[in-house]
């Protein structure tokens, strides 16, 4: 079967398989973390109230790594190098998605405008983010590995995303209507094509450690590509729309308390 549950049934089931996943998966939560932190620390006097759910989200980015390095300890593996065309991050700034990296290594103060292309960035990453743990929640939400783990990763991607609703919406009401949809619109078609080369490499990757045979990697990849399909013709639309969210405040208040047993 080529279920998402079946799929990442095996690769969880194998110790190599597994611990590429994390790996790549600490790997993207740690940038976003250092991403977050920078952005924090740089926000210009307009967006000062902001910069302290900024770095929230940058400390539940930096949980989240922590947490998959846990679970590769807990199972007495170490993370292997990030292959470059699996790291979802680096390949968005290379689109020109999002604020470039050598902007963030500046001292130099943002721009309310630096402060809506990232909300508008997050706003589209956190919605697949929040889609593909809550597939994650619905298979292995009690599995006694990695159960505890998908459950919180999963709540903190749900604040992230209502997050970015509310603040995206409060600046379109302060004039940025118009260039929050453009920015919006460009990152959601960025995202998709980069998610559908990511998602290509990695299944290469998982399916050279797992021995799959080519037939098997081939259906993986039409199916890759329709969804794709469907993504550039109807589903990025999803990721444009703004709603205030039934949770508000998500990240309001200090970050709780964690540890990254699991």
């Amino acid at each position: 079967m080529l279920s998402a549950k079946s799929l990442f049934q095996e690769i969880l089931d194998d110790d190599a398989s597994f611990r590429l996943f994390c790996s790549i998966a600490a790997g993207g939560e740690s940038q976003g973390g250092w991403e977050n932190g920078r952005i924090a620390a740089l926000a210009p006097e307009s967006a000062r109230g902001l910069a302290p759910r900024i770095a929230r989200h940058g400390a539940d980015e930096d949980k989240h790594g922590r947490v998959f390095q846990a679970l590769l300890r807990k199972r007495g593996l170490k993370p292997v190098e990030v292959p470059p065309d699996t790291d979802y991050t680096m390949l968005l700034e290379r689109r020109g998605i999002g604020l470039p990296h050598d902007r963030l290594q500046a001292d130099r103060p943002l721009t309310e405008r630096d402060i809506v292309v990232y909300l508008a960035h997050s706003r589209v990453t956190e919605q697949r983010a929040s889609e593909q743990m809550r597939m994650l929640l619905k298979h292995f939400g009690d599995h006694p590995d990695v159960g505890r783990a998908v459950r919180m990763i999963s709540h903190d991607e749900d604040a992230h995303l209502a997050y970015c609703h509310e603040e995206l919406l409060r600046l379109a009401y302060a004039g940025h209507g118009r260039f929050i949809q453009r920015v919006l619109r460009e990152s959601a078609l960025a995202e998709i094509r980069v998610h559908r080369d990511v998602s290509l490499a990695v299944m290469a990757r998982m399916g050279r450690v797992l021995r799959w045979p080519a037939a098997r990697n081939a259906l993986l990849a039409v199916g890759i590509h329709a969804l794709y399909a469907w993504e550039r013709a109807f589903g990025w639309r999803r990721m444009v729309t703004l709603e205030m969210p039934g949770r508000r405040d998500a990240l309001g208040g200090p970050a709780p308390r964690a540890t990254e047993a699991v």
